[in-house]
């Protein structure tokens, strides 16, 4: 799995750091960060952050992308 966040898109409402706390954090300055291939544990979490994102700035990239 990986992800690509659209950082023209991002608001940084942080609804992902909510649901993923474990790939998503905000730095000391607000600005998001993230794993861009977190471990497949994290599926069902990076999932939902996807749902969350009101501006939809996540996505879902297969292996093969």
């Amino acid at each position: 799995m990986n992800i690509e966040v659209d950082r023209e898109v991002c608001e940084i409402h942080a609804q992902c750091v909510f649901a993923a706390p474990d790939v998503f954090r905000l730095d000391d300055d607000d600005e998001l960060v993230y794993e861009s291939a977190p471990d497949e544990r994290h599926v069902a979490a990076v999932r939902h952050a996807v749902s969350a994102c009101p501006v939809r700035a996540i996505r879902l990239l297969d292996d093969a992308s």
